[in-house]
């Protein structure tokens, strides 16, 4: 496995701009997360600021219980007992849960987070555990239900979960019926080609639903163990009741001092926006940033009135009522993209968290909040970005001159300019030719026409019209012929393009990593890991 540094559009100029760190940005961010001081800087604000945040031993207990369910690895219980000691701090990152674990980018982003555990571990010389933070109070059901595989003959499949949850509950909220499990496995199990690792990894997918009425983030924590529990990467979700219990006196502050933290995120807002970037998160006037479980539902509270209410009218609280109901009933709250940074850093050391562009430039939302909470914002540690490139693709890449660069930027002008490599009789040339006579000769007839009469004119453009679309259709359909003729080549620049960008995006952003270990076995996984960091953020090519 060799690993090349390449470009990759990350459609966030205010991430690329931290990537950097430049100066346009300083004042939006609390540290720089490529010097080294920044580490000693944050570890040491963290030493003075222990007790500000929920007992260390309380959350220790809490990792214990859930891990030992689901994640119960010796090296993440050996992970958990050094949390415990005072001097611990955390490398924290997280993700919505989904099926099969979703995309690539979740994995990059674990090995990320454990690998920046390990360079902060050095530098430190102190313990510093990976904690991967599963985000299971979201509530959209379709952005998770679903992964997607390449087949054989070219066909990027969906593979979903059968059955279909309407409500907005929180996706760990949502049992799912074994059946339904096994079905999405059946599935997965079709579109793998059969190789020596396939039933190991079936195997283990089998065993991760063993049990009756699992959620989606249930079974995504137990496969996530499975791939990452040897290197002692901690799992947590924040949709947890047992969590929610501990997270009582944060929930009550982010309500008392509500308004201040709404006019904190418009400050930030204004802050990004006068820097010269768009806006990274809806900041809505009078959000309340939290949401309130009704009747299973997830619902956001707005204030009006010197109320606290949902825009659907189910619900309407006073503040007293609102932190009344808090306690007595944590599970019903639950924290949206711009109060989760503060509940984070509220539970846990947190001396950086591993973050994708897009969650890099939202943060940026956050900083007067983390001040008027007493906290600081932590270091933002980009997470590390890949694309897989086989021996077979890169000798595609090479039979067709095509750099990574050409197939992200310019694939459809390299495979136009191949195609008219092939048009021997340059029938494109002709036709445009055509095409250009057409409209020469026509032009004064349509003028006479017009003399002749008005309603003659506006019939000759409808008939030059349709006489021009149909050489354009036949262009068209000489150009399909041609690639016809030289279908195995014109697959072969489809397999480039869906290998690489399929759907258009990155490959990291679709496709599911069971597909890799099918064809690779585990020990690709072992080699991601074993690659030296770069944690520059920047994006590498994995040559295998």
């Amino acid at each position: 496995m060799n690993v090349i540094p390449e470009a990759l559009r990350s459609g966030s100029p205010l991430a690329e701009h931290y990537l950097r760190y430049d100066e346009a940005i300083h004042h939006l961010y609390e540290y720089d997360f490529r010097d080294a001081g920044s580490y000693a800087a944050r570890a040491e604000w963290l030493d003075r600021t222990e007790d500000t945040r929920v007992d260390r031993q309380d959350i220790v207990r809490f990792l214990r219980s859930y891990n030992r369910r689901l994640n119960s690895h010796p090296a993440v219980m050996e992970s958990i007992e050094r949390l415990a000691q005072p001097n611990a701090l955390v490398i924290s990152g997280g993700q919505q849960s989904g099926l099969f674990t979703g995309s690539l980018l979740v994995i990059y982003k674990a090995a990320t987070i454990i690998k920046a555990a390990r360079e902060a571990e050095m530098k430190l010389n102190r313990p510093v555990v990976p904690v991967f933070w599963i985000a299971g109070e979201d509530h959209d059901w379709d952005e998770v239900d679903h992964t997607y595989m390449m087949t054989a003959d070219l066909n990027i499949t969906k593979v979903r979960m059968p059955g279909r949850y309407d409500g907005r509950a929180s996706v760990s909220l949502v049992s799912v019926d074994r059946e339904n499990w096994l079905e999405a496995i059946h599935k997965l199990e079709e579109l793998l080609p059969d190789t020596e690792f396939k039933p190991g990894l079936i195997s283990d997918i089998k065993a991760a639903v063993q049990d009756d009425n699992l959620s989606l983030s249930d079974v995504f924590a137990k496969m996530m163990g499975q791939l990452f529990g040897s290197y002692g990467l901690v799992l947590l979700d924040s949709a947890d009741p047992e969590l929610r219990a501990l997270e009582v006196p944060i929930f009550e502050r982010m309500i008392e001092d509500n308004d201040a933290l709404e006019r904190c995120y418009h400050e930030s807002a204004g802050h990004v926006v006068t820097s010269g970037f768009g806006m990274q998160a809806e900041v809505t006037a009078d959000c309340a940033n939290i949401f309130y479980i009704h009747e299973g539902s997830r619902l956001l509270l707005h204030k009006e009135n010197g109320k606290f209410i949902d825009r659907r009218g189910y619900v309407s609280f006073t503040k007293t009522e609102l932190i009344d109901i808090l306690k007595q009933h944590p599970e019903r709250f639950s924290n949206n993209v711009l109060t989760r940074p503060l509940m984070q850093d509220s539970l846990l050391p947190v001396l950086s968290t591993v973050l994708g562009h897009a969650e890099i430039a939202y943060w940026a939302l956050t900083k007067e909040a983390f001040h008027r909470f007493g906290l600081r914002m932590p270091i933002l540690q980009p997470r590390m970005s890949f694309t897989i490139l086989d021996q077979h693709i890169q000798k595609l890449m090479d039979k067709y001159d095509l750099s990574f660069h050409d197939i992200q930027y310019a694939f459809n002008d390299k495979k136009d300019t191949w195609l008219s490599t092939l048009d021997e009789f340059n029938m494109n040339e002709q036709f445009e030719l055509l095409k250009t006579s057409f409209h020469k000769l026509y032009a004064p007839v349509l003028e006479q026409l017009n003399q002749i009469e008005p309603g003659l004119g506006r019939l000759g453009v409808t008939n030059s019209s349709k006489i021009e679309e149909q050489i354009s259709y036949m262009q068209l359909r000489t150009k399909q012929a041609i690639a016809q003729r030289h279908d195995a080549s014109v697959k072969q620049w489809d397999t480039l393009d869906l290998t690489l960008f399929p759907m258009k995006r990155p490959q990291e952003r679709v496709y599911n990593v069971y597909g890799y270990l099918n064809r690779y076995g585990t020990r690709w996984l072992t080699d991601l890991m074993n690659i030296p960091a770069d944690l520059s953020g920047h994006h590498h090519i994995l040559y295998l």
